[in-house]
């Protein structure tokens, strides 16, 4: 049984993307591990954790949600 962990600073997300990145995650699960069967996605387990704000950090720094966004937003699209 397959199984995705997703970790992400609370927050961040609404609802409607959390099941977004829940369904997004199962379709690679289903394309990559399951060779593209359908019948392979009710097996794929995707945990979405929430770390609280702070409780994870890049380079030191404690994220925010705040944090994120600006990084998000500093991202050069492709």
């Amino acid at each position: 049984m397959p199984m995705a962990i997703v970790r992400v600073v609370e927050g961040v997300l609404d609802d409607e993307r959390k099941q977004e990145l829940l369904k997004k995650v199962t379709d690679a699960l289903v394309e990559v591990e399951g060779q593209g069967d359908e019948a392979f996605r009710r097996y794929g387990w995707v945990i979405l954790e929430e770390v609280p704000s702070g409780m994870s950090g890049v380079g030191g720094h404690g994220l925010t949600p705040d944090d994120v966004r600006g990084l998000v937003a500093a991202t050069p699209s492709n």
